[in-house]
């Protein structure tokens, strides 16, 4: 398309002058003519599409005749289509292993491995990234040779603000359906901010004590944790670092704790609360941020002394408070600026060991019914019951998890009629 315009603008500031007619020069003529060949051949490479028959669009100073369909937008167009149900693919991919990291979290033999997705989102991210350079490339071409009609003119900023969408949905969100409640496509989040359970920058390790790795999602104050997020696609400006930041119980930015959990115990993050993401050489290392060594310290509300709940007492237990980690990310790469955020599943913080049972209790009871961590808030004022086959599908993981075998259908029966009584 290049060598194409180079050639047909050499020719033009060569052979033609505007306002001279020499119909009668069939040399002039005949360079005329070859320019208006040139023009036509431009033409066909810039169009989307045009059939056969269709009034051909007129050039300064030259009639340009009707050309055949040309496929230089058009295939970007069909790669943005296929580029679209690529994406949709690897939602469900994601969203199918958030639920296996959530099952594991509850004991259950599940792969959380990212090596795939990570590698699925970063070749899609790196086909959209080219194809937006590749528009930003025509667009200075436009600026060089442009005439009425161009379809350069029109077409490359729709294509553009679409890529632009398909992107921002790649890595941060999902987009509502039209006409729909604004919730999310795949998890049914609503969407009025982004939605944080289908970004591409996600929670590998979930919140966890060292000395209580099969119990994670239950943290002590002042006992260390660790914790670590990652970025499935693996592209980034090594010359602008981008610095992760840990947040609990947000109160303020774009995704603060709903009013119902504003009487909960508030905490602070001890130790760095920021960290810059690191991108290794192989890729199994991904650009990941992993915090480790952090700590939880309750804040202090009007003197009201430890365990106080803040200005006014809610009516959970402590151990039914289930409080969220966030971390939010400014990604920048290649002109495309976006906030990311992700956040871990539901946590309950506890002051001593004789509340760790409690505490894993509540875990386990919100995560065996809901998926949806900004539910978290007052899901305890009323706990919904649980239907004995996923209560049993549960309990199943949790000795598994320990003696590295589940319970056979007679355990599960003699444990349904200490609870239920005999059928």
């Amino acid at each position: 398309l290049e060598d194409a315009q180079e050639m047909f603008d050499f020719c033009y500031k060569v052979h033609y002058h505007p306002g001279e007619t020499r119909p009668n020069d069939p040399e002039y003529v005949k360079q005329l003519q070859g320019l208006q060949a040139k023009l036509q051949k431009l033409d066909r490479s810039r169009r989307v599409s045009r059939t056969r028959g269709q009034g051909g669009r007129p050039a300064p100073c030259l009639p340009l005749s009707p050309v055949f369909p040309q496929d230089m937008l058009a295939q970007m167009q069909q790669l943005l289509g296929r580029s679209e149900t690529l994406r949709d693919f690897l939602q469900q991919e994601l969203a199918a292993w958030r639920e296996r990291q959530r099952s594991a979290c509850l004991g259950a033999a599940a792969d959380t491995g990212l090596l795939q997705l990570q590698t699925w989102f970063t070749a899609l991210g790196e086909g959209l990234f080219q194809l937006l350079q590749l528009l930003r490339a025509l667009g200075e071409l436009r600026l060089k040779v442009t005439y009425e009609g161009d379809p350069l003119q029109t077409e490359p900023p729709l294509l553009e603000s679409r890529l632009r969408e398909l992107l921002t949905y790649l890595l941060q969100r999902w987009a509502p359906r039209p006409g729909g409640a604004g919730r999310c496509r795949r998890c049914g989040a609503a969407l009025t901010p982004p939605c944080t359970r289908c970004s591409a920058f996600v929670v590998e390790l979930q919140p966890c004590m060292p000395a209580c790795s099969k119990r994670p999602l239950v943290l002590r104050t002042a006992s260390k944790f660790s914790v670590r997020a990652r970025l499935l696609v693996r592209l980034h400006d090594r010359s602008r670092p981008m610095e992760a930041k840990i947040h609990i119980d947000s109160r303020d930015g774009p995704h603060p704790r709903p009013p119902s959990a504003r009487s909960f115990r508030r905490f602070n993050i001890l130790t760095s609360n920021s960290k810059t993401l690191a991108l290794g050489d192989s890729p199994q290392d991904g650009l990941v941020c992993d915090f480790q060594h952090l700590t939880l310290k309750e804040q202090k509300v009007g003197g009201s002394g430890k365990g106080s709940k803040g200005s006014g007492e809610g009516p959970l237990a402590v151990t039914e408070e289930l409080h969220l980690i966030t971390f939010t990310l400014a990604y920048a790469y290649r002109g495309l600026e976006l906030e990311l955020e992700t956040s871990t599943l539901p946590v309950v913080i506890i002051s001593n060991n004789t509340q760790l049972s409690s505490a894993w209790a509540t875990v386990l009871w919100f995560n065996m019914l809901s998926a949806d961590p900004k539910a978290s808030a007052q899901f305890f004022a009323a706990p919904p019951a649980a239907p004995w086959p996923r209560l049993a599908e549960v309990l199943s993981w949790q000795f598994e998890s320990v003696a590295e075998r589940g319970l056979a259908k007679e355990h599960l029966h003699m444990l349904a009629e200490k609870l239920f009584g005999e059928a």
